[in-house]
């Protein structure tokens, strides 16, 4: 049995956030099923929120309210306050560890503008923002390695409960196979999010919605599941995410027609409105048959910008091009499309980052979550964009310090190591036995096409009740596959096979929770119900896992200083 005081799942930005508050007293394992670096927190462009005012004069109470009026007014405004407070400590912290912010001409962090703020406050390194930050985190974890143990390439399978405590969780190392229980007094969930249940999106192949899973089949609801962000500049077919930094730095959106479509939708931000509008609109062009060349994308064009100013602020974004299409931005439009992007349901935390099990604030002892993972709730129904960074280093931290509380106070539980090993053995040994027909990769081919069409940027009655009968049968046929590889060491078709598992259960979530929700709001656009319904739905869902059936529970939202207004740009 491994032990350590506190143990973290997830190595991005919030997991080593997290781990230098706790290494400051305690003991802390991290897991990661990729090398730290390699996190999907590093393929964050455009920068990380923060009302500095470098540019322009502002002010957390603007942050604020442009955070709450961009995610459809269903944001817990306490936590918000909170959050956008911290922002400017932050990002000031983060310079003092060493990561490389961009500058204006007098020295000062220069900031950009981003779709739906209404003040330039996105802090940047170029459009590498996410890598720079990560870089310097992981910097200071190597700085304190005597008190941190990573442990890369090493998978989360299930939380070990008992009694409402949470006292670890079962883990294998993708390179033996060996299972291990991690005893531990505390443990931090800081898993991403699940984009990869999608066909188009920008999410790594390791957001796959592990965490999100184990916290439900212990217990924990899922709150908010259906409101799934689609970027607007994804790679057409690809999904490679493009920048919101172009549109920022002054991109324009065109159509087949050549028009700078956005004066349609939101006229006074064009296509600095919020990603939800953005990303509507174009699938709107394109469904009306104004795609460029009559397909299914849309043109980003940088052209009028300059190769000078691309090469200062977009560089990887050009490069993405020219590597991926054989385009160069400078010179020619880039082809983009809707791609699923960030999740801004999960695991139900407090401010603080304790688990939350039910609508009355019941925590879950000892079980933390931070980032993707998480839903606090900052972002409602929308995240702005350069929120996410911030919300991954501020909960972080946060989710930390109360694990490290709560870990010098508490001791080790209880643990049935050969119980909680054997679980997770039988897993692979009926995997290993199956002996159907089904292809695995068919399986996950058709769930994302089917999450696509039938779950997308816009959802109807008719097409979500299809998809949830879909996702059924394929979970159905996944039981009926076959596996290849029936070796211990690295089978990655084992494990991509436990992650199929998860994602066909998330896309089930997702689907039946959007299912439910009759109106829209945010990145929920229900075509059959155009319109926000704040006497019914002006509450979070929760989604629980009642003996392999699902069952929805609603909470309220937190309002302290905005009061639901309408939503126009």
């Amino acid at each position: 049995m491994i032990k350590h005081d506190v143990v973290i799942v997830g190595a991005g930005l919030a997991g080593m956030r997290a781990a230098l508050e706790v290494c400051k007293d305690l003991d802390v394992g991290i897991l990661s099923k990729v090398y730290p670096s390699r996190s999907h927190s590093g393929a964050a462009q455009g920068g990380i929120a923060a009302s500095l005012g470098n540019v322009e004069k502002d002010s957390w109470e603007e942050h604020m309210f442009d955070t709450v009026k961009g995610g459809d007014f269903l944001n817990d405004q306490d936590a918000v306050e909170e959050y956008v407070k911290a922002a400017s400590r932050v990002i000031y912290e983060l310079e003092h560890m060493g990561c490389t912010f961009s500058r204006t001409l007098d020295g000062r962090i220069a900031q950009r503008s981003f779709g739906g703020h209404s003040k330039p406050r996105a802090c940047f390194s170029a459009d590498r923002t996410g890598h720079a930050i990560l870089h310097a985190l992981h910097e200071q974890l190597l700085k304190n390695a005597k008190a941190i143990k990573i442990y890369s390439e090493w998978y989360m399978h299930s939380l070990i409960v008992d009694d409402g405590r949470c006292n670890g969780i079962v883990v294998s190392d993708l390179r033996t196979g060996a299972v291990e229980v991690m005893h531990a007094k505390a443990v931090i969930f800081c898993t991403g999010g699940y984009g990869r249940v999608f066909k188009i999106t920008s999410n790594a192949f390791a957001s796959t919605a592990d965490g999100v899973i184990a916290a439900l089949h212990a217990g924990v609801p899922l709150e908010d599941a259906e409101f799934v962000q689609f970027h607007p500049s994804g790679l057409w077919r690809q999904g490679i995410l493009f920048s919101e930094a172009a549109r920022g730095e002054g991109g324009f959106l065109l159509n087949g027609k050549g028009e700078r479509f956005m004066e349609r939708y939101a006229s006074a931000r064009m296509e600095l409105a919020p990603r939800d509008i953005v990303a509507r609109a174009e699938q709107s062009e394109i469904d009306a048959g104004r795609g460029v060349n009559g397909q299914d994308y849309i043109h980003l064009d940088l052209r009028h910008l300059g190769e000078k100013k691309i090469m200062e602020r977009l560089p990887q974004i050009r490069q993405l091009g020219i590597d991926f299409i054989g385009v160069d931005c400078a010179r020619a439009p880039l082809p983009i499309q809707p791609t699923a992007h960030y999740s801004m349901g999960g695991i139900p935390t407090d401010m603080h980052g304790q688990t939350i099990v039910d609508d009355r604030g019941t925590p879950l002892k000892g079980f933390y979550a931070a980032g993707e993972c998480a839903c606090v709730s900052v972002h409602g129904a929308n995240r702005l964009g350069t929120n996410s960074l911030l919300e991954a280093v501020v909960f972080g931290e946060r989710a930390g310090k109360s694990a490290l509380e709560y870990a010098r106070n508490a001791g080790f539980g209880t643990v049935n190591e050969a119980r909680e090993k054997t679980r997770v053995l039988k897993t692979f040994e009926e995997i290993f036995q199956r002996d159907g027909s089904e292809s695995y990769n068919k399986i996950r081919d058709e769930m994302k096409e089917i999450m696509m069409s039938h779950c997308g940027v816009f959802r109807d009655e008719g097409r979500l009740k299809t998809c949830v009968s879909a996702v059924k049968e394929l979970r159905a046929r996944y039981r009926k596959g076959k596996v290849t590889d029936k070796g211990k060491l690295f089978n990655t078709e084992l494990y991509e096979i436990i992650e199929l598992g998860n994602m066909l259960e998330m896309a089930e979530i997702i689907a039946v929770a959007a299912l439910a929700r009759r109106e829209s709001r945010g990145g929920h656009a229900r075509t059959d119900f155009p319109k926000r319904d704040d006497e019914h739905f002006l509450q979070h869902s929760l989604v629980y896992d009642k003996g392999g059936e699902l069952e929805i529970k609603y909470k309220p939202v937190t309002i302290t200083r905005h009061i639901p207004a309408d939503r126009t740009y």
